[in-house]
């Protein structure tokens, strides 16, 4: 479907349920938090416990498409509003669940999954309906920002839900209750609406995207830019006790290092890119991103090994809205299927962990960071291109 929107200014107004929108988008984070909760209440092994994220992320595969189409057919708000309503019968399953109702957390976490899935696909999408495509990606930088502030938070809950409440499982009507409100902000907040001047949003519409080299170029940097986020996560504790011989639990906290530095990158980049076009800026960052990357080879100590986590994460942190902004920029009219096209790109990325892990196994921690320059010299390249293939 071809859209057109009635009016494009940038209302406040209209932008702030939208921005809360990611505050519940950031609940899919919440996984890693949860799996220490489930799996003694459950008794859970480490293989049955290996498959509670899946049952969030298999979802971003099986129907981004079809919430591109869904899109295309009742329109971005009644999507994103579905996706809300999923996500509100996700999280009050939980009370139900006991040791011998563990598939009750496998039905919620499934659930948590469609809803993210339908609110990523379509939410950005959303944005565009009243956001100037130049300034879309600042804005969904901002919504990173408000993203991480979930993820950050959730551990704090936890802990007060289950010490000054005595019951952690109250953490899901309490975020429960916040998408209530921000469905109820939403239904009520006045949205253009898209209006449909061409052919239906349809499969072949999405993929056919595919054919548009730039739009391909910046769906792979998705991908990439995903794994390299994993991968990050996964490598600081491992670089830390392989090189620098420290101990298991200091080694678990070192990736709130990098999640601190992306999190002022986004609130950083939502300020930038309001003044400056994120094809300008994309191979400067990618290309200190790499440095600094490649600087973790020769750091000589735990502090510098740091210093170079840091600038690396507050330079590749906005990559994945710059891809997605600087893609519906330059062909807004095909919002929802650039949007579909993007969040099933998400799953590509869980590919680098196995890359990952041989690496690792082959050339031991040196493997790891290799890997993710890898991720980075592609955003580097990809960054150049976007910079010459620009907006005049």
């Amino acid at each position: 479907m071809s859209d057109t929107i009635e009016k494009k200014s940038s209302p406040w107004g209209a932008m702030l349920p939208m921005l809360f929108g990611f505050f519940v988008m950031g609940f899919a984070d919440i996984i890693g938090t949860v799996m220490n909760q489930v799996k003694p209440e459950c008794n859970l092994s480490d293989t049955v416990a290996g498959f509670l994220p899946s049952m969030i992320f298999i979802w971003f595969f099986l129907i981004s498409i079809p919430t591109g189409v869904l899109c295309g057919k009742i329109g971005r708000k009644k999507t994103v509003l579905i996706s809300l309503l999923v996500t509100i019968v996700a999280m009050f399953l939980p009370l139900a669940a006991s040791a011998e109702r563990v598939w009750v957390y496998f039905v919620a976490f499934s659930l948590v999954g469609i809803g993210n899935t339908i609110l990523q696909a379509a939410l950005p999408a959303l944005m565009s309906n009243v956001v100037p495509s130049d300034q879309l990606t600042s804005r969904i930088s901002l919504g990173q920002f408000v993203k991480a502030i979930c993820a950050a938070l959730t551990p704090v809950f936890v802990y007060l839900t289950a010490t000054a409440l005595h019951n952690w499982k109250l953490l899901f009507p309490l975020y429960g209750a916040i998408t209530i409100l921000v469905a109820i902000w939403l239904l009520v907040t006045d949205i253009p609406r898209e209006s449909a001047t061409g052919p239906t949003t349809s499969f072949g519409s999405c993929f056919k995207m595919l054919g548009n080299p730039y739009i391909l170029a910046m769906t792979v940097g998705i991908l990439f830019s995903v794994g390299a986020d994993v991968g990050f996560g996964v490598a600081i504790p491992e670089y830390l006790k392989n090189v620098y011989k420290v101990d298991k639990d200091m080694a678990g906290m070192g990736p709130t290092v990098y999640f601190v530095a992306k999190t002022i990158a986004a609130l950083a980049g939502a300020a930038i890119f309001a003044k400056i076009s994120a094809a300008k800026c994309f191979p400067w960052c990618m290309g200190i991103g790499i440095i600094a990357t490649a600087a973790i080879l020769k750091a000589p100590t735990p502090i510098a090994f740091f210093v170079c986590v840091f600038v690396a994460a507050l330079m590749t942190a906005n990559s994945f809205g710059m891809c997605m902004g600087l893609a519906i920029d330059k062909v807004p009219e095909k919002a929802n299927e650039i949007t579909a096209l993007m969040v099933m790109a998400i799953v590509g990325g869980a590919i680098i962990t196995p890359v990952l892990g041989w690496a690792q196994g082959k050339f031991q921690a040196t493997g790891i960071v290799v890997v993710l320059l890898g991720c980075v010299l592609y955003l580097l390249l990809l960054g150049i291109f976007a910079n010459a293939n620009k907006k005049a």
